[in-house]
């Protein structure tokens, strides 16, 4: 019986395939042999787990293996034996709670490093005592480790990470780097001092041909909102350092999963470094945050809609065009019609100075003169047949897709690196004279990581977003074209929020001249987002800027002619058919229909402007001075009353 040999298994484990002192599996397999033979034991089964952390059983696979096979009495060992006590485990709950498994079935275990037996009542205890102690130790340097980094922001020190756009990492603290700082200061000027949203500013730099630096963590040379949205959130650009925007929270109902969460409230110093932008106007450009998605309730005319509120542009600035309504209350109270318009925000110009357009034009006239373009268009008998060819065809998205492989790709990587650091971490001996030290220079390398995958997946999510208004412009596409084929049916039914959502997936741009034209025409070039068929061609855009003038070229010479007819015009009678209406009965008609007091000077000028006699009624004024100029909405108004007393 003396010779008969004791039954075990060993154990191994790594966190990681780096081999350093003594810690590799070989060299825990060789130490564990030696000391069975030494013990007169017989190993039975070897079982190894690589790359994996001690932080718990979870994600052991031959850990778990062995406790089954123990379980079920398949090799009948008495004992397990492990290197030292952090390779069973480092959780002190699922230490102990692995142990009972095993001891409920008779086997024990030995650390052979640490000197323990757990078949000895000291040898439990010591290892609980050592399980619980090495855990508390973790959580406490895990906890003194946070309390510098929030030490070093009260400091203004960077705590590490990549410099954010717009700075680079000079012996470890922050310059700014001139070449990435011009973009930050634009697209806080842009956010600031116009009506940009963040979209609207991406797209306004690409469009302009501003190419983002490539940085170590991201591959696009494009700018996308979610770009332009971190750098309007960051503080870090007036100067400031915030600690805490993100915290790493467990994820509940889980035992030991973990996700980063970003954070509301958040700790707040000044820096040492230099801001890019003022105080001021980080403050203007938060505030504005802050107000984003707000909408303005209306209270009339809730079924009108400014159809072509920011398609229509400027001709001075070029900027889009708003609409407005003139509404003016009676002497009783009530309301007089309203009087929609559009009109220039009067957005500060790159010089520096404000557009000076002044002009406010008819919403009905330059909505019904867009819409006839668009009937015109599909009138076309050509029209339908190369709409039918265009519905269905394909899109290419290979090159983006691959990008977005590319990127998954170096995702996976940096979160398996971060993994692996973490393994390391937990597999550190607390006895070692340089725990803490090795432990911190582990824990700044992770949080580099944590940054370096935030960073690719903001690439992810700019290339997907990319790709998906690829795909939902197709889409859009498809059900503009299919809406085109039956426009006269259907236009003339929908409510102005739909002619406006319609307006706003085909037609991109109109622009307009700054005064109607002699001929009558005030619409100058049509840019729609997808190309349609005009004339003999397929085109995106309309322009009538360019139109030559026909010349019509006369011979004129002296001859003698047979005789001569004589034509009197009745101006009266013509009148008398036509229609007629004094000065004061227009006057009067406009003030009770719009609330608008129209002189007789406004009056003669339109009269003048459509060829109506003026008669003795125009008020030509002395000539000294300057004479007023009738209002759009008031030359709307004249003209209503021209028609209602049929004098055009």
């Amino acid at each position: 019986m003396k010779n008969k040999k004791i039954k075990c298994d060993i154990y191994t484990r790594v966190s990681t395939t780096m081999q350093v002192d003594g810690y590799s599996l070989d060299a825990q397999k060789e130490k564990l042999k030696r000391y069975a033979e030494f013990q007169n034991m017989e190993i039975v089964n070897e079982y190894s787990d690589e790359g994996k952390s001690g932080k718990s059983v979870e994600g052991r696979p031959e850990f778990q293996r062995m406790l089954d096979n123990i379980e079920n009495g398949t090799d009948e060992v008495q004992f397990v034996l492990v290197f030292k006590l952090s390779r069973f485990g480092r959780n002190a709950a699922d230490v102990l709670n692995s142990l009972q498994r095993m001891q409920d079935f008779g086997v024990n275990l030995i650390c052979v490093e640490d000197g323990i037996d757990s078949s000895k009542d000291s040898g439990k205890l010591m290892i609980s005592v050592l399980s619980a102690v090495a855990e508390i130790e973790r959580e406490n340097i895990l906890v003194q480790t946070m309390e510098g980094r929030k030490q070093k922001a009260r400091e203004g020190k960077w705590n590490g990470g990549f410099a954010p756009y717009g700075y680079e990492l000079v012996n470890g603290e922050l310059q700014i780097a001139e070449d990435e700082a011009e973009i930050i200061r634009l697209i806080y000027d842009k956010f600031i001092h116009t009506n940009m949203g963040i979209s609207a500013i991406a797209a306004w730099l690409n469009q302009h041909g501003y190419k983002k630096k490539k940085r170590q963590n991201n591959t696009l040379d494009a700018f996308a909102a979610s770009f332009i949205k971190g750098v309007l959130d960051n503080p870090v650009y007036c100067g400031k350092l915030a600690y805490g925007r993100r915290k790493n929270e467990k994820v509940s109902g889980t035992r030991n999963e973990y996700r980063i969460v970003k954070q509301e409230n958040y700790m707040l110093h000044d820096g040492i470094h230099e801001g890019i932008i003022s105080e001021t106007d980080w403050e203007l450009a938060h505030q504005k945050r802050e107000k984003t998605g707000v909408k303005y309730e209306k209270t009339h005319s809730l079924d009108h809609e400014h159809i072509l509120s920011g398609i229509l542009r400027c001709p001075l600035c070029g900027s889009g065009m708003y609409g407005n309504v003139n509404r003016k209350k009676k002497k009783d109270g009530t309301l007089y019609k309203d009087y929609f318009y559009y009109a220039c925000k009067h957005r500060r110009l790159v010089d520096g100075h404000k557009c000076g357009y002044r002009k406010q034009w008819s919403e009905e006239k330059i909505n019904n003169a867009v819409e006839e373009v668009i009937r015109k268009l599909v009138k076309n008998p050509k029209f339908e047949e190369a709409i039918l060819n265009k519905i269905g065809s394909r899109i290419d998205t290979e090159e983006i897709e691959k990008e977005i492989e590319g990127l998954e790709k170096q995702h996976r990587q940096l979160t398996g690196a971060k993994a692996r650091l973490g393994q390391q971490m937990d597999s550190l001996d607390i006895m070692d004279k340089f725990y803490e030290k090795k432990y911190q220079d582990m824990e700044t390398r992770l949080y580099r990581l944590y940054d370096e995958i935030e960073g690719v997946e903001n690439s992810i999510e700019e290339v997907k977003n990319r790709l998906l208004n690829i795909q939902q412009q197709k889409i859009s596409e498809e059900n503009v074209y299919q809406f085109l084929l039956y426009f006269d049916k259907l236009y003339d039914k929908f409510t102005d929020l739909e002619k406006k959502e319609f307006l706003n997936s085909f037609v991109e741009q109109v622009d307009i001249y700054e005064q109607e034209q002699p001929d009558g025409r005030f619409l100058k070039h049509i840019k729609f987002r997808f190309p349609v068929y005009f004339g003999d061609r397929e085109t995106q855009e309309l322009c009538w800027d360019n139109e030559s003038t026909v010349e019509t070229v006369v011979l004129l010479g002296r001859e003698k002619v047979d005789g001569y007819v004589d034509i009197n015009l009745d101006v009266e009678k013509i009148e008398g058919k036509a229609g007629r209406a004094t000065y004061k009965e227009i006057s009067e008609y406009v003030q009770e229909k719009y609330g608008l007091h129209v002189p007789n000077l406004y009056i003669g000028q339109i009269k003048s402007k459509v060829g109506i006699d003026k008669r003795k009624n125009y008020n030509i004024g002395s000539g000294e001075g300057r004479v007023p100029t009738c209002p759009p909405e008031k030359e709307e108004a004249i003209m209503d009353a021209f028609r209602h007393f049929r004098l055009i």
